[in-house]
């Protein structure tokens, strides 16, 4: 299966979980890249003025999985532009995960996971699995396993 990952990541956390889920994914057998959403200007105080600088192209893959941090407990804006943006779902299924730096889900993660949930389904595509990573966790290591194993589930 052709597998695109793809991640917007302020600080390298959720690349890291997005190239540990790489190396998982490969090692079973599919074909898998990286793409990275980024913007002209990350400075995370400038929400409103966000302009995209790389738009990855989803066509070729089979399956997507699309990361990217919570801010203000709420979705990355800039995630939050890219599948805007998007033209089409229709027909791809879809995982995605999002990191936090707060312990708990309920501190904007699960939000962040609706919210991507709600963007891909509204242009029609089919939600796998989700998953949440909370980056203060003592658990963290634990979390970022269990969510690996479960996106692998496609």
């Amino acid at each position: 299966m052709k597998i695109g990952i793809i991640v917007h990541s302020h600080t390298g956390n959720t690349l890291g979980v997005a190239e540990k889920l790489m190396d998982t994914l490969t090692s079973a057998g599919n074909t898998v890249a990286i793409e990275r959403v980024t913007a002209v200007n990350e400075d995370p105080s400038a929400a409103g003025n966000i302009q995209l600088k790389t738009i990855p192209d989803i066509t070729s893959y089979d399956h997507l999985i699309f990361a990217a941090p919570v801010r203000a407990f709420s979705l990355s804006p800039v995630m939050k532009l890219y599948l805007k943006q998007l033209s089409s779902l229709k027909d791809k299924k879809v995982s995605c995960f999002v990191t936090q730096h707060f312990a708990f889900p309920w501190m904007g993660g699960n939000n962040a996971i609706k919210q991507v949930k709600r963007a891909c389904e509204s242009k029609g595509a089919s939600i796998s699995n989700t998953g949440i990573v909370n980056w203060s966790n003592k658990s963290r290591e634990k979390m970022i396993s269990n969510v690996i194993e479960k996106l692998c589930e496609i």
